[in-house]
């Protein structure tokens, strides 16, 4: 599904990621730990197309980035739905046109989709904020809508930075069963978190992958976790 060969990124000079293999099959959970600086997010932005590496090969559903131009890698990307760790949102629209922001931009019929919309709002639990304006919402109330806005296009993949490095921990693990949640209905999930309780509590939940980025290259975690 995502498959990353023996690729490199440098960034100002120097390398930050080097010589890293990879592959996230279809219905499977990981999670990407490593300190800060460590270059977590821009593995996740190389994983969907956001950044092309200096060195090596990255194949989104079995087509090579670098053969590919801006249009075909947007088209891929609408595969993938995306979890920033700074959710943004345009603070004039409405929580639901927020949401319903991706199949605008694709073109999409957004009428045709209300009842989809209705299912996705009470899924995360804010049906009744359907009309709030961003600013009127807590932090954790923003994640939860920045995750379905990531499923809105019923991507095969998710792909979360640090969703939960703002939020409490009952949050968190609300946050968690949405994602674990996602994993069970076939997505593909990865999460870059420094968290390492909350990757236990998913451990217990689903057979997670643990990855850790060390010395520019990815490793598999042990069981310490």
């Amino acid at each position: 599904m995502i498959e990353l060969k023996d690729v490199s990124y440098s960034y100002g000079g120097g390398e930050l990621l080097s010589s890293i293999s990879l592959t996230l099959a279809p219905g499977s959970f990981h999670f990407l730990t490593g300190p800060s600086g460590a270059g977590k997010t821009t593995l996740l932005k190389l994983c969907y197309g956001d950044l092309h590496p200096t060195a090596g090969r990255i194949s989104l559903f079995d087509e090579d980035v670098r053969a590919m131009d801006r249009d075909a890698i947007a088209r891929l990307r609408r595969r993938v739905g995306v979890v920033h760790q700074d959710c943004q949102f345009l603070d004039h629209l409405t929580l639901a046109e927020n949401i319903a922001l991706p199949l605008t931009v694709s073109g999409r019929d957004v009428a045709s989709q209300q009842a989809n919309l209705a299912d996705l709002l009470g899924w995360i639990g804010m049906s009744e904020q359907t009309g709030s304006l961003p600013p009127q919402l807590s932090g954790g109330e923003r994640q939860r809508a920045a995750l379905a806005r990531a499923v809105i296009m019923d991507p095969d993949v998710i792909v979360a930075d640090e969703p939960t490095g703002n939020v409490d921990w009952e949050m968190s693990l609300r946050l968690l069963t949405l994602l674990v949640e996602l994993n069970k209905m076939g997505k593909t999930v990865l999460i870059a978190t420094h968290d390492l309780n909350l990757i236990r509590s998913a451990k217990a939940q689903v057979a997670a992958r643990v990855l850790r980025i060390r010395n520019r290259q990815i490793q598999l975690a042990g069981a310490d976790l």
